[in-house]
């Protein structure tokens, strides 16, 4: 890897060098860059410059940390038509995202009740390793469905609202899944899981609107300063975990079959015109979708629990959904490359989608102002709403960071925590919180991330996103 050289105070770029088809680009400040060069994510970087058909860069946003493959922040387009596709830039919970809703309760309102709250929310989403649904087990034929419908299977089974579809990333449904190539281990895996939310960095978070950065944004996303907002933090589950795990298999012989030099074989891959390709193109966007209906159900779960303990209406807690983002995902778009329009496919993982103002597949609500990026942080900090920028269309595919990024891996952050009562840390910091276990809070304790606001200042400051508020947690709920 060639010296790393600052291009400006929040971009670095590591030279082309060796084997690299293309440089290697980093958003971040001088202190995430410190904190970043004390793993192995740098080397990914450049290590994905390897890989055939990628197009400008190998891009890392400023949450990036050591990742299977790519780091996790990464992103990278390689050609449509000449590149590949690699399941490790995607990453094992395919679909992992966030979604955001907002509501009519005031936090002074909830605060008293905010105990009794999280521990009904906790029992009525389940969570944890292997948890099973809050719902009916489903056949065989209905994770078939879920897979070819995504959250549109959700709400033709009482999970919500068609009208809050348009507000789901790619309307909660990728086209062109293609259920016949998932083994039958997924579908064992999913038929028991919809409607949960997992274990590890998976959330349910009620939060303040704390701070409002743009009126006018803020006005149209229907944002009000010290009202309760709600954050749902999960993905595939076992389903997309299986995918992956099989498609590494699939995309390891596909590398040695097409005579593909890469310098991890993590970095396993297939053309994107292969039958390998296709085939988990196909059986990515099913997981997607699996989760897109996941976070549905979810939703409908938690706006039925908070009636029924709040003792309230529909249109006395006004929950609405004001968007829901993939942030382990590749996608066929299309995009401006040396001023000429052209079919990429876009790997983003641990990575969200930053679409500027004007995209045709952004709706009409949100078209003139950019799309809504969500970027929580951990469950003792504070989360923030931005929207994506022209100048993320230019730079990074219309890519921004999805979150703080660790700073210490899960092992690193227990050994750290003992002799720690996390839970009254907490609770001394005004926010309850609830998880299965305590390994769950040491693993995802506050001081295993980065300052998620020297993140989003860095995309802030970089121009790819613009921030609109920020959130501080009241109550959360941990896998």
């Amino acid at each position: 890897m060639g010296k790393l050289t600052k291009i400006t105070d929040y971009l670095w770029e590591i030279p082309q060098t060796g084997q690299m088809l293309v440089p290697g680009r980093i958003y971040a400040s001088e202190k995430l860059m410190s904190q970043i060069q004390k793993d192995e994510s740098l080397k990914q970087v450049a290590n994905v410059a390897h890989l055939p058909g990628i197009i400008n860069y190998s891009l890392a946003m400023p949450d990036i940390h050591w990742g299977y493959g790519f780091p996790i922040g990464g992103v990278a387009a390689t050609d449509a038509g000449s590149g590949v596709i690699s399941p490790g830039g995607v990453g094992y919970d395919i679909n992992c995202g966030v979604r955001l809703l907002r509501t009519n309760l005031s936090a002074d309102f909830i605060r008293p009740k905010i105990k009794d709250l999280i521990t009904t929310l906790f029992n009525a989403v389940p969570s944890g390793v292997g948890s099973h649904g809050a719902i009916r087990k489903l056949s065989r034929q209905d994770v078939r469905n879920i897979l070819l419908k995504g959250a549109g299977w959700a709400i033709e089974n009482g999970y919500g609202y068609a009208d809050t579809l348009k507000f789901i990333e790619d309307n909660g449904c990728l086209k062109n899944a293609d259920p016949d190539v998932i083994s039958e281990r997924a579908y064992q895996r999913g038929m028991p899981q919809l409607g949960t939310l997992g274990s590890g960095n998976h959330f349910v978070e009620i939060s303040k609107i704390s701070d409002i950065y743009d009126e006018s944004f803020s006005g149209r996303l229907g944002l009000i300063k010290g009202n309760v907002v709600v954050f749902i933090h999960t993905g595939s589950r076992g389903l997309g975990y299986q995918i992956c795990d099989d498609f590494i298999k699939v995309t390891l012989q596909a590398t040695r079959k097409y005579g593909i030099n890469v310098p991890d074989r993590q970095l396993a891959c297939a053309p994107l015109d292969s039958q390998e390709g296709k085939d988990y193109l196909g059986a990515m966007r099913g997981a997607a979708n699996f989760a897109f209906a996941n976070r549905q159900v979810i939703s409908a779960l938690i706006e039925t629990t908070m009636m029924n303990t709040l003792n309230m209406s529909p249109n006395d807690l006004e929950m609405s959904l004001i968007w829901d983002i993939a942030h382990n995902i590749a996608k066929i778009e299309n995009h401006i490359v040396d001023g000429k329009q052209r079919q990429v496919c876009v790997h983003r993982k641990g990575a969200t989608r930053a679409f500027g103002p004007g995209h045709r597949d952004l709706p009409e609500e949100y078209r003139e102002i950019g799309q809504p990026v969500l970027i929580p942080g951990d469950m003792g900090t504070e989360s923030y709403l931005c929207v994506g920028t022209d100048k993320a269309m230019l730079e990074t595919f219309g890519s921004s960071c999805h979150g703080a990024g660790r700073v210490l891996s899960r092992t690193q952050a227990r050994k750290r925590s003992q002799g720690r009562n996390l839970y009254a840390e907490m609770a001394n910091a005004g926010i309850v919180v609830m998880a299965e276990g305590k390994s769950t809070m040491a693993e995802e304790m506050p001081d295993a991330y980065k300052n998620v606001t020297g993140v989003v200042n860095t995309m802030h400051n970089a121009g790819i996103t613009r921030k609109v508020a920020r959130f501080t947690p009241m109550g959360v709920i941990k896998g």
